[in-house]
């Protein structure tokens, strides 16, 4: 039998492997698979595979792709809350709420924006950290995508990403001393609508 198998029915020196080293494993599966296979390629049941457990114990730890990626990238579950709250409510007003929790995720304190500013670091001198941030964003912003089919949703939702990204690479990489001077509000009444009108076209006034 397999030194690293759970079960526990080998023998063998020490503790049993449990739900800690499964994890790990599972983590380690995953950390790999982004790299080769970007988020989009990447799916659950690759990832079981690659670790030699069932799906369901991936979705047991981690409850979906997107919180395995977080995970992976140890971007903090608030930040995934902010994302998710920006599609929840009426949808013209979605382009306000997105801008503000993007804003709002990558200039928190320190321990949420962090992991996230070190994802956006390594975008800028990494191709692959660069595909892996994309795809994570633009694959949130979809969901929140109206109209269309895949190819002019994946479009509309990839220029949002991209504004997104810009504002956020020039206030706090770049420096740009506008877009550094600027408070929230003044970004969200700005950028809203343009990001409304590429992920929800026909809701502006």
């Amino acid at each position: 039998m397999a030194a690293d198998d759970d079960s526990g029915t080998g023998t063998r020196v020490g503790r049993r492997p449990g739900k800690t080293s499964t994890r790990t494993t599972v983590l380690a599966a995953a950390s790999a698979r982004f790299a080769t296979d970007g988020y989009a390629g990447t799916t659950i049941r690759r990832i079981a595979t690659d670790a030699a457990v069932d799906p369901s114990q991936v979705m047991q730890f981690f409850g979906s792709k997107d919180e395995l990626f977080a995970a992976v990238m140890a971007v903090p579950a608030s930040a995934l809350r902010r994302f998710d709250t920006a599609f929840e409510g009426p949808d013209e007003h979605l382009g306000e709420r997105v801008v503000r929790a993007f804003l709002e995720a990558w200039e928190a304190p320190g321990e949420e924006s962090e992991p996230l500013m070190a994802m956006l670091r390594s975008a800028v001198v990494s191709e692959q950290a660069t595909e892996q941030l994309r795809d994570f964003i633009q694959s949130r912003l979809e969901h929140g995508t109206t109209g269309g089919h895949g190819a002019d949703r994946a479009l509309r939702s990839g220029l949002a990403a991209a504004m997104l990204v810009g504002i956020v690479m020039s206030r706090r990489v770049i420096g740009v001393p506008a877009l550094v001077a600027a408070d929230h509000d003044r970004l969200v009444a700005t950028v809203g609508p343009a990001v409304q009108s590429v992920l929800v076209p026909g809701t502006l006034r």
